[in-house]
């Protein structure tokens, strides 16, 4: 397939959906976590941390073939791509529409690798789906570091056009964390056009974080789908590739859909911006049903 011909595919709902269906009770902690979300932002315009958010990463290198075996600079390029995303340092960030510029989010959240935080396993298996299995040993993985301490990410030879996929909060701890693959992970080594920007790994965390794609939660695929987050505008379905500002649906004229949200699906160099609705609902996440990644509690302002 040539590269421009790539389009991007994040297998988070559909693994969500199975899950659930498999996990009743992660239906019901979802359902809870957004009831407390809400109340935790109700009447709230910002939910801002005096002190950055720190999140310990586990990277684990689950690899067949020699070239999937990446090497730790290229890890390190993520943990960078993650840090500029989330803090709003990414280069890139001038690109963003001066009709949405106020909107533009620092999120306050920085990443770190743990202490031999870099795991290699070298499987029979050639390449993985979405059934988890990366995340078990006994099925040509590996387990997780623990999921209340630490974000685990797998890095992998996911099947021919998915790029990622992660867990939202709430599901089964054993499989809790990212999952992306080697070919668009980080900014070095393996990571090939149009996804070598590491913003994959961005989406995914996202994900993990209890972010929805842009889009929504894709339970009607029409414009009554919602994403949770105010200051999105509603759009019908993802958009690939480059797109050109204004890129109209939903009746959002005249600016359109905000497809170079890191929650869409285009291409790495044509999203840099979270808003400052999606940061709330993350920073909310990591206060609640994620505290426990936090050495200890961010102190934070509350502006009624």
């Amino acid at each position: 397939m040539e590269q421009h011909q790539k389009r991007r595919h994040c297998a988070t709902m559909e693994v969500f959906h199975r899950q659930a269906d498999s996990y009743p009770e992660y239906m019901r902690a979802q359902a809870t976590i957004e009831s407390d979300i809400d109340k935790m932002l109700a009447g709230r315009r910002t939910l801002r941390l005096t002190t950055p958010a720190k999140i310990q990463v586990v990277v684990h290198v689950v690899y067949h073939a020699t070239e999937e075996n990446i090497s730790d600079e290229q890890i390190q390029s993520q943990i960078d791509v993650l840090n500029a995303d989330f803090r709003r340092n990414n280069t890139d960030r001038g690109k963003v529409p001066s009709v949405w510029e106020e909107l533009a989010a620092d999120c306050f959240i920085d990443f770190e690798l743990a202490p031999d935080g870099i795991t290699r396993t070298q499987t029979d298996v050639e390449s993985f789906g979405t059934d988890n299995a990366v995340k078990s040993t006994g099925m040509g993985g590996i387990d997780p570091w623990p999921t209340d301490r630490y974000l685990n990410i797998w890095v992998c030879n996911l099947q021919e056009g998915l790029l990622g996929y992660a867990q939202f909060p709430g599901g089964p701890s054993d499989t809790d964390g990212v999952v992306v693959n080697f070919r668009a992970f980080g900014t070095l080594g393996t990571a090939e056009a149009p996804f070598n920007f590491g913003r994959t790994t961005t989406h995914e965390v996202g994900h993990y974080l209890n972010l929805s794609h842009i889009f929504g939660d894709g339970r009607s695929n029409t414009c009554a789908d919602t994403d949770y987050v105010e200051d999105t505008p509603n759009q019908l379905g993802p958009n690939y590739g480059k797109p050109t500002f204004p890129k109209t649906s939903c009746n959002n004229a005249p600016n359109g859909d905000m497809f170079m949200n890191y929650m869409d699906y285009v291409d790495d160099d044509s999203m840099f911006m979270f808003t400052k609705g999606q940061a709330s609902r993350m920073k909310a996440t990591l206060l609640g049903p994620r505290a426990s990644l936090l050495a200890a509690k961010p102190a934070i302002e509350e502006n009624e």
